[in-house]
Parts: structure tokens; sequence; C-alpha cells
């Protein structure tokens, strides 16, 4: 099976204060790299598939670091862009019990919200591959970036891609109408559509029924209908669900759900006590994606994403740097968190 597999995204500078201060607090600041489709790019550099990712960069020395940052961890970076003025930089206020995760961006004017159609060779970038995988946040950065979305997205059905996209609904970024128009007209490429409650609500108005995510409440039956709605309206062949109950900031329930031909497949439930959850949802889908180039089942795909992200939410920072075999423990039973010897 070709795991060649093309992600497209913004990668920022992430800082945040050491462990759980808050940013008032803070004299110093950590910094790591980090970005939704980046994220996913070196979950795969790390399960052993070819990922490619694609963006545009500034040439100065914080480009340069970005780009090292996936280097580092095996990612192909032949097909990114340099030029433009800046790289995007976010700040993480990491939550705990009652106090939530906070999250400040500072991305305006950077390199790939400026960047044009005319900058991504589709062509050659999706040479020899066989997946796409963007996410709704690369076109709510504005400019040419819905219409290089779509570019693309025609590109990789043309060249007999699959192509998957996160939802990512980031209200900083749009709004829910400017989300519903742009997503809607993107999604009949999509073939696997990965999303959460929220985001299915927020850019399409397809609500999950009884349900209070707050409150730790899920109803599987309504996220089956949200999932085949999506199918239906879109034309998807499949949609993943990921399903968080939020008791505090520290813990979560933490399960996903797959829909494929008509089936829903769930996955058991975990009970996670967090480190940091940036990144839990492209941990999620990376661990999908690779699921489904091995041709995984149905059951046995949800089974290894949802353990994979889980694994995620007790790591610093963005990627999720974990093993294949750790993953498979996980989903085969062995949670005790025992020192391996």
């Amino acid at each position: 099976m070709n795991k060649t597999v093309v992600s497209f995204g913004e990668i920022m500078m992430r800082l945040n204060p050491k462990g759980f201060e808050r940013f008032v607090q803070a004299d110093e600041m950590e910094i790591s790299y980090g970005g939704g489709e980046a994220n996913v790019a070196v979950s795969l550099a790390n399960y052993g598939c070819n990922a490619r990712y694609v963006t545009k960069l500034p040439a100065n020395d914080l480009g340069q670091s970005a780009l090292n940052s996936l280097r580092h961890f095996g990612v192909d970076t032949s097909f990114i862009v340099r030029g433009g003025q800046r790289l995007g930089l976010y700040f993480v206020e990491k939550g705990a019990s009652q106090r939530a995760s906070k999250v400040i961006y500072d991305r305006k004017d950077s390199a790939i919200a400026l960047a044009s159609a005319s900058d991504f060779d589709w062509d050659r970038i999706f040479e020899g591959a066989s997946w796409f995988h963007f996410t709704g946040i690369t076109p709510a950065l504005g400019g040419d970036m819905p219409d290089v979305c779509l570019a693309a997205c025609k590109k990789a059905k043309e060249k007999g891609l699959s192509v998957s996209c996160d939802l990512n609904y980031r209200k900083k970024l749009w709004t829910r109408d400017e989300a519903q128009k742009v997503m809607s007209s993107l999604m009949p490429y999509i073939d696997l559509c990965i999303a959460n409650e929220e985001d299915a609500s927020d850019v399409f108005g397809i609500k999950a029924e009884n349900t209070d995510i707050d409150g730790g409440k899920l109803d599987k039956k309504a996220y089956v209908s949200v999932a085949k709605q999506i199918c239906e309206r879109f034309g998807c062949k499949k949609t993943a669900i990921t399903l968080r109950g939020s008791l505090s900031a520290s813990v979560n329930e933490w399960g996903g759900m797959l829909y494929d031909g008509g089936e829903a497949f769930f996955s058991k439930n975990y009970m996670i006590q967090i480190v940091d959850r940036v990144g839990g949802g492209d941990s999620f889908g990376s661990a999908l994606i690779y699921a489904l180039l091995e041709n995984y089942a149905g059951q046995e795909a949800i089974e290894f994403a949802v353990a994979a992200s889980a694994l995620k939410h007790t790591i610093e920072h963005d990627f999720n740097l974990v093993s294949v075999d750790e993953v498979k423990a996980l989903a085969g039973g062995n949670a005790s968190g025992r020192v391996q010897r």
C-alpha cells in the first residue's frame, strides 16, 4: 500500500509558560512548533509513512527553525515554499482542574496566510502520493487560501488521492457563515471528514441531540445521526467524530466513532489525565489515516485512532511522539501505565 501522505497548512511557533503558570506569572516561555497539519505529518512519519508537509515559511532563522522541527522527526520538507515576512505565533496557557486552558494567536499576515496559488505546484506535490490531508484552519486563514485549498482538492481527486479534512472550526479566524460557505464548497472532494460535535454544529448546523459536552453527557445515537447527515449531504465515504466528555481541564473521558458505509463503530472510552491537550484531535486524525492506509477494519481503525490520541494527551507540546507498537499496546488493553523495563 502506498503510504505517501501530503498535508497542507500552517506551522507556527508555540510559546507557553513552564508547567501550569499563567501568562501573567510567566517571565520566560518554552518554544516549540506545531499546527494542525504539521502535527499530522509528524505522527505519520513516526508511524513509518512518507509524510510530505506543504506550507510557506519566511526565509529567516525562525522559518528555518520551524522547518528543522519537522525534519527532526523525518517529515519531507522538500515542498515547503520560502518567502513572506513572518512566522505565525501562538501562546498556550495550560489549564488545570476547573481552570480552562487559553490560546492566544498572533498569526495575522503570516507567510502562509499571504501565499498565492502560484506558490504551489500541486501536480508536482502530489506525484506518487496516495493521500491528501488539510484542516478547516487553512482556508480560514483568508486571502487566497480558500481558492488554494479548492485547487489542491480538485487536483488530488484528479490524481486519484484520498482526501481527508478535519473541520477544526476556529471562531477567532472566521465567522460561522464564512466557514459554512467555504467548507461546503470543499466537502464534495473529501472522502474522510473528521470532526467533533461542536464543529459539525458550528460549520454545518448539524447538531448532536441529547448531548451535554460540558457535563460529560454523550448520546451515541445522536453522533450516528450527525455522521450520517454529513456523509449524505456531501457524499463523504466516511466520517469520524471524537467524543470528549470534559469533566475538568485535567480529566476528560475520551472516545471516538467511525461511520463507514452506513455502519457506526465506537471505540472503548478512556478516562484520561491531561498533560497537554493541544494536538489531541490531530493525533486522532493522523492515526485514523494510518489505520485506513493499512486497511484496518472499521472497529480496529477507530480503536487505534482513539488510543493514539489518548496517549497524545500525556505528551507535552503539539507533536504526538508515539510508535505504532505503543498505540497497539494501549488499544489492545495494556493501560496500566507500569514501567517498561
